[in-house]
């Protein structure tokens, strides 16, 4: 993936070369983009000996590992997880290696939690994720409290701010994440009607477009009237090809990834700072998904933002 500070993705990469093969200097365009001519020929040089390929990450893991623990001394240590359940400090004096040692490994192979594990079997059981892009989007509405002009009661303390925030009103944040991405999309309304909801679905399919994600198969909701009897919904669906799924009632887990997202919302936009209007709160919205979606370490991806997902995926799946 691209380090947090990159320059270019790999759309970046095909403007560039775009620009470059139009005919203009590559130290012009270079200047442009606010990068080195070494880096903009690097690019230009792989795209025109690989193609497009060329434009993709390439992993940073050296090609060989010669202190890497044996692969079978690491199966040994997977094993002992799975049927005794036990941890590095137990594990290490039975294989004769570091507690901190086999932490690592059991992390690579993602047995470091046994809350992960199914405790008869030993199957990892964490999660499920669908294996491509647009298979399944999940959609949900977090309803927030607007900030009075001057602000709530974070600035203002609890008797006044709450005095003050009196019949003000709601938000109603609208959220999309792709299941096997986990790219996000947010907008904020008035309301969580039926047209609402489906205007929210049409512009959520084409930002998926804008990344690569063409088709849209199933979107996963809650039993909400707008979501389940609303003609708007259903033609939206229609419209965009996909079929809507409901979860179990009473059952939010069903649609985990996008209430897990709500909260980092909440934890990382809405409750971040005392905002002091609710103009102020709505602006930031735009900047949380930029990092979220570009930059923010999503532990479900191996520390990995969103975008290198769509980045890894491009002209995979077509």
């Amino acid at each position: 993936m691209s380090h947090r500070n990159a320059r270019l993705t790999v759309f970046g990469r095909r403007l560039l070369v775009e620009r470059v093969a139009s005919g203009r200097p590559v130290a012009h365009v270079a200047a442009e983009m606010g990068i080195s001519r070494a880096t903009a020929h690097k690019w230009v040089r792989r795209w025109k000996s690989e193609g497009d390929a060329g434009l993709t990450d390439r992993p940073s893991r050296p090609a060989t590992t010669p202190h890497r623990t044996a692969a079978a001394l690491e199966e040994r240590v997977c094993d002992l997880r799975r049927t005794r359940k036990l941890g590095p400090a137990r594990i290490g004096p039975i294989v004769g290696l570091p507690a901190s040692t086999v932490h690592r490994i059991l992390t690579r192979h993602r047995l470091n939690r046994l809350a992960w594990l199914d405790r008869p079997t030993g199957t990892v059981i964490r999660r499920y994720e669908r294996e491509r892009p647009g298979e399944l989007i999940h959609v949900d509405v977090k309803k927030l409290g607007r900030i009075p002009d001057g602000g709530g009661h974070k600035v203002l303390g609890r008797q006044v701010g709450r005095a003050a925030r009196s019949g003000v009103g709601y938000d109603y944040v609208h959220s999309a994440v792709d299941d096997h991405t986990r790219l996000a999309y947010s907008e904020i309304h008035d309301d969580e009607k039926a047209d609402t909801c489906a205007g929210f679905l049409r512009r959520a399919a084409a930002f998926y477009a804008g990344h690569g994600i063409d088709r849209i198969e199933r979107v996963l909701t809650d039993n909400a009237w707008s979501y389940r009897k609303a003609k708007a919904w259903q033609t939206a669906l229609t419209d965009l090809g996909a079929a809507g799924k409901l979860t179990r009632a009473y059952r939010p887990q069903t649609n985990g990834k996008v209430e897990r997202f709500n909260r980092t919302l909440l934890d990382e936009w809405a409750y971040l700072q005392p905002y002091t209007s609710n103009d102020e709160r709505t602006a930031a919205l735009a900047d949380f998904l930029h990092t979220y979606n570009h930059h923010r370490c999503h532990t479900a991806l191996k520390g990995k933002p969103p975008i290198s997902r769509i980045n890894n995926a491009a002209g995979q799946y077509s």
